[in-house]
């Protein structure tokens, strides 16, 4: 499948239906993929949110023809490193590539700002293993991704904690770039 990666232009965050795509897309995707680990009803992301991270240049999206197929978030981190996250490919294109392309686009960008250093967080359970947190963990370190610490997800975003059905943290990965 031939796909189109690029940053999402800053004009498509007045876009609403395009908004409202990407919006549907990670959430729907991560109500999946974090199954267990948020209470009833909480979502990943909210329209107001994707259009800021549009405004600000960091959503990479992935189209085959004219459809959304994935996207990524893109950032370059105070401490000099690239990170990317809020990395989904549409389950009808799961297991093509879509994901692996991503994360190459991702770290495309981060040499092109010549970022050192690429670095992905993982929301995983403290206390269990969670089905897809375990394959993703082993399908970053095939990629390269080197796991470096475990950050108690309460401390990075203690808003947001009481929304978590169980204990998690965040298990942050670098690759050398």
């Amino acid at each position: 499948m031939a796909l189109d990666i690029s940053i999402a232009r800053t004009g498509s965050a007045d876009d609403a239906a395009f908004v409202a795509e990407v919006t549907e897309l990670v959430n729907n995707v991560y109500a999946d993929a974090e199954k267990g680990l948020w209470q009833p009803g909480a979502q990943r992301t909210h329209a107001a949110e994707l259009a800021a991270i549009i405004r600000a240049g960091e959503l990479g999206v992935a189209l085959a023809g004219t459809r959304l197929v994935g996207a990524v978030r893109v950032c370059r981190l105070a401490t000099g490193e690239g990170e990317f996250g809020m990395l989904v490919a549409d389950p009808a294109h799961r297991g093509v590539g879509v994901g692996r392309e991503l994360v190459g686009f991702a770290e495309a960008w981060a040499r092109g700002q010549g970022l050192p250093r690429m670095q992905l967080e993982l929301l995983v359970p403290r206390d269990w293993t969670h089905p897809v947190k375990e394959f993703l963990r082993e399908w970053y370190t095939r990629l390269g991704y080197r796991e470096v610490r475990r950050d108690p997800f309460e401390q990075a975003h203690p808003t947001l904690q009481p929304q978590l059905a169980t204990r998690c943290d965040f298990v942050v990965f670098h690759k050398p770039l």
